[in-house]
Protein backbone atom coordinates (compact mmCIF):
# COMPACT_ATOMS: atom_id res chain seq x y z
CA UNK A 1 0.00 0.00 0.00
CA UNK A 2 1.65 3.43 -0.73
CA UNK A 3 -0.10 5.14 1.91
CA UNK A 4 -1.25 4.38 5.11
CA UNK A 5 -5.24 5.71 5.44
CA UNK A 6 -6.50 5.89 8.47
CA UNK A 7 -10.30 6.08 8.60
CA UNK A 8 -12.28 9.48 10.00
CA UNK A 9 -15.23 8.48 12.88
CA UNK A 10 -16.85 5.22 13.25
CA UNK A 11 -15.35 4.04 9.20
CA UNK A 12 -13.82 1.34 8.69
CA UNK A 13 -11.43 0.10 6.44
CA UNK A 14 -12.28 -2.98 4.49
CA UNK A 15 -10.22 -5.35 1.80
CA UNK A 16 -12.75 -7.60 0.06
CA UNK A 17 -11.70 -11.06 -0.26
CA UNK A 18 -12.24 -12.67 -3.43
CA UNK A 19 -13.21 -16.54 -3.07
CA UNK A 20 -11.27 -18.81 -5.91
CA UNK A 21 -13.25 -19.32 -8.72
CA UNK A 22 -11.62 -22.88 -8.72
CA UNK A 23 -10.61 -25.72 -6.67
CA UNK A 24 -7.22 -27.15 -6.11
CA UNK A 25 -7.54 -29.90 -8.67
CA UNK A 26 -9.24 -27.77 -11.45
CA UNK A 27 -13.46 -27.95 -10.70
CA UNK A 28 -14.73 -24.82 -11.63
CA UNK A 29 -17.24 -23.52 -9.26
CA UNK A 30 -20.86 -21.90 -9.60
CA UNK A 31 -20.99 -18.15 -9.71
CA UNK A 32 -22.87 -18.46 -6.36
CA UNK A 33 -20.99 -19.85 -3.86
CA UNK A 34 -18.39 -16.90 -4.68
CA UNK A 35 -21.24 -14.86 -3.76
CA UNK A 36 -20.75 -14.05 0.48
CA UNK A 37 -19.24 -10.67 0.46
CA UNK A 38 -16.52 -11.02 3.37
CA UNK A 39 -13.82 -8.89 3.80
CA UNK A 40 -10.61 -8.46 6.13
CA UNK A 41 -10.36 -4.99 7.96
CA UNK A 42 -7.47 -3.13 7.17
CA UNK A 43 -7.89 -0.03 9.44
CA UNK A 44 -10.23 1.38 12.02
CA UNK A 45 -11.09 4.75 13.07
CA UNK A 46 -11.69 6.11 16.46
CA UNK A 47 -15.02 5.66 16.90
CA UNK A 48 -17.65 8.27 17.49
CA UNK A 49 -18.82 10.87 20.34
CA UNK A 50 -22.37 10.09 21.87
CA UNK A 51 -24.60 13.03 23.14
CA UNK A 52 -22.93 13.35 26.19
CA UNK A 53 -18.82 13.42 24.75
CA UNK A 54 -17.87 10.18 25.61
CA UNK A 55 -16.33 8.29 22.65
CA UNK A 56 -18.07 4.83 21.21
CA UNK A 57 -15.58 3.02 19.81
CA UNK A 58 -15.74 0.78 16.88
CA UNK A 59 -16.81 -2.83 17.21
CA UNK A 60 -14.02 -4.23 14.68
CA UNK A 61 -10.61 -4.64 15.06
CA UNK A 62 -7.36 -4.86 12.72
CA UNK A 63 -7.65 -7.99 10.68
CA UNK A 64 -11.07 -9.47 11.47
CA UNK A 65 -12.67 -10.77 8.84
CA UNK A 66 -16.58 -9.67 8.55
CA UNK A 67 -19.70 -10.23 6.75
CA UNK A 68 -20.27 -6.82 4.46
CA UNK A 69 -23.65 -5.66 2.56
CA UNK A 70 -24.52 -6.19 -1.04
CA UNK A 71 -24.21 -2.84 -1.67
CA UNK A 72 -22.90 0.35 0.05
CA UNK A 73 -19.34 0.98 0.99
CA UNK A 74 -17.07 3.77 -0.93
CA UNK A 75 -14.21 2.18 -2.67
CA UNK A 76 -10.94 3.04 -2.40
CA UNK A 77 -8.30 2.64 -4.62
CA UNK A 78 -4.69 2.62 -3.01
CA UNK A 79 -1.93 2.07 -5.45
CA UNK A 80 -2.99 -1.25 -7.36
CA UNK A 81 -5.42 -2.66 -4.49
CA UNK A 82 -8.99 -1.31 -4.11
CA UNK A 83 -10.49 -1.22 -0.73
CA UNK A 84 -13.91 -0.37 0.71
CA UNK A 85 -14.71 2.05 3.70
CA UNK A 86 -17.92 1.13 5.94
CA UNK A 87 -19.38 2.83 8.53
CA UNK A 88 -19.37 0.67 11.25
CA UNK A 89 -23.41 0.59 11.79
CA UNK A 90 -22.87 -0.95 8.30
CA UNK A 91 -20.89 -4.16 8.97
CA UNK A 92 -23.82 -7.06 9.49
CA UNK A 93 -21.10 -9.08 11.50
CA UNK A 94 -17.76 -10.83 11.98
CA UNK A 95 -16.64 -14.45 11.68
CA UNK A 96 -14.60 -16.59 13.52
CA UNK A 97 -13.01 -19.71 12.31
Amino acid sequence: MAKRLIPSLNRVLVEKIVPPSKTNAGILLPEKTSKLNTGKVVSVGRGIHDRDGKLIPVSVKEGDTVLLPEYGGTAVKLGDKEYHLYRDDDILGTLHD
